[in-house]
C-alpha cells in the first residue's frame, strides 16, 4: 500500500499552533528553537501566543507553517510508534511543497526555513508594490468561473489560480477586478465568493517581481536529486526527478496556477491509498474529501491528533 504525507500551504496558520506538541515532545521543540535561530527572532513565541494579526502576515505565516509542520513530522520520525510511517510520495499545497520536499530529503530543515523566509519576504514586497488580491469561488466548475472572471475582469487583471477540489476555485487579480467578481458571482451560479485575507494576487504575473528574487535565492541553495520519495509539483502535477527541475518549478509556482486537485487525482490514480496530512489545521483534509469521498486522510494536526497517532 502506497503511502503519501501531504503539507498544507498558506491560509492554515493559527494562534496556539504546535504548542501542545512542543510542551510535550522534546523533538519538537528543538525544530521550533532551531527555527528561531535561524530566522533571528521568536517565531515559536509567534506560533504559540499569536497574535494572529502578525501570524496572517505573509512573512510570518510562511515559516511559521513550515516550522509547525516539520516540527509534528520530526515527532513522527523520531517516536517508535511511528518511525516505520514513511512516504512513497510527498505534496503540499503552494508553500506546503517546500515541506513536501524537505519531507522527501531534497533540502535540509534549515534550507527549507531559509527559503520560505525569503520566498514570504518576496511576495510580500511584490503585493507592496502592485495591490491585488483573491477570492474563493464556491459553487462553480472551471468553465463558469472562467467565464465570471472574463466578465469581471473589464480589462483588469482576474484569473483563476488555485484549483483546489470540485466546486472549489481560487481566483486573483486586481482590487476591483476580485471585487466585481464577488458582486456577480451569484449570477454566475455561485453558492458564494470569500474575499480572502491576503496581501496581494499570488500565482499571477504580479508576483514577476518576486519570482526574481526567489530565483536567485534557489540558485544559491542547497537542493538535493530526489532519490527514494518522490514529489509531485503543484503546477503540472508532474515529479519532481532533479534539483534542476525543482528549482524551475519553485519560481514557476507564484506566476502559475495551483491544481492540487489534479495533483490528489493523479495520486489516486497511481494507487496511493493511505495519506497523512501533516502540519496546522484541516484543509486539505477537507479537499480531499470533496475529491474523493472514500479516500481517509490521517489528519496530524495538534497533539490530540498526533497523540491518536502514537496509541
Amino acid at each position: 500500500m502506497q503511502t503519501a504525507f501531504i503539507f498544507p500551504g498558506q491560509g492554515a496558520q493559527i494562534a496556539g499552533m504546535g504548542k501542545e506538541i512542543a510542551q510535550a515532545f522534546p523533538a519538537a521543540a528543538k525544530i521550533y528553537q532551531q527555527a528561531n535561530e535561524i530566522l533571528g527572532y521568536d517565531l515559536s513565541g509567534l506560533c504559540f501566543e499569536g497574535p494572529q494579526e502578525k501570524l496572517n502576515e505573509t512573512i510570518y505565516s510562511q515559516p511559521a507553517i513550515f516550522t509547525t509542520s516539520a516540527a509534528i513530522l520530526e515527532v513522527m520520525k523520531t517516536e517508535s510508534a511511528t518511525c516505520d510511517i514513511t512516504p512513497d510520495v510527498t505534496a503540499g499545497l503552494s508553500m506546503g511543497e517546500y515541506t513536501a520536499l524537505y519531507a522527501a530529503g531534497a533540502m535540509s530543515f534549515a534550507d527549507g526555513l531559509v527559503l520560505v523566509h525569503k520566498r514570504g519576504t518576496a511576495m510580500q514586497a511584490a503585493a507592496d508594490a502592485t495591490e491585488g488580491t483573491m477570492v474563493s469561488i464556491i459553487g462553480l466548475d472551471d468553465e463558469k468561473v472562467a467565464a465570471l472572471c472574463e466578465e469581471a475582469a473589464e480589462g483588469e487583471l482576474l484569473r483563476p489560480v488555485n484549483f483546489n477540489c470540485p466546486g472549489q476555485i481560487v481566483i486573483s487579480g486586481d482590487i476591483g477586478a476580485c471585487k466585481r467578481a464577488v458582486e456577480i458571482a451569484e449570477k454566475h451560479g455561485a453558492m458564494k465568493a470569500v474575499p480572502l485575507s491576503v496581501a496581494g494576487a499570488f500565482h499571477t504575473e504580479k508576483m514577476n517581481l518576486a519570482a526574481e528574487d526567489l530565483k536567485t535565492a534557489l540558485d544559491e541553495a542547497n537542493i538535493s536529486d530526489i532519490d527514494k520519495v518522490k514529489v509531485i509539483a503543484n503546477i503540472n502535477t508532474e515529479f519532481y526527478n532533479d534539483a534542476a527541475e525543482i528549482r524551475k518549478g519553485l519560481v514557476k509556482q507564484l506566476v502559475e496556477p495551483i491544481l492540487w486537485q489534479n495533483s490528489m487525482e493523479k495520486l489516486l490514480e497511481a494507487g496511493v491509498e493511505k495519506y497523512y496530512e501533516i502540519g496546522p489545521s484541516r484543509v486539505l483534509t477537507g479537499l480531499m474529501r470533496r475529491i474523493n469521498r472514500k479516500t481517509r486522510v490521517n489528519n496530524v494536526s495538534d497533539l490530540k491528533s498526533l497523540e491518536a497517532l502514537l496509541s
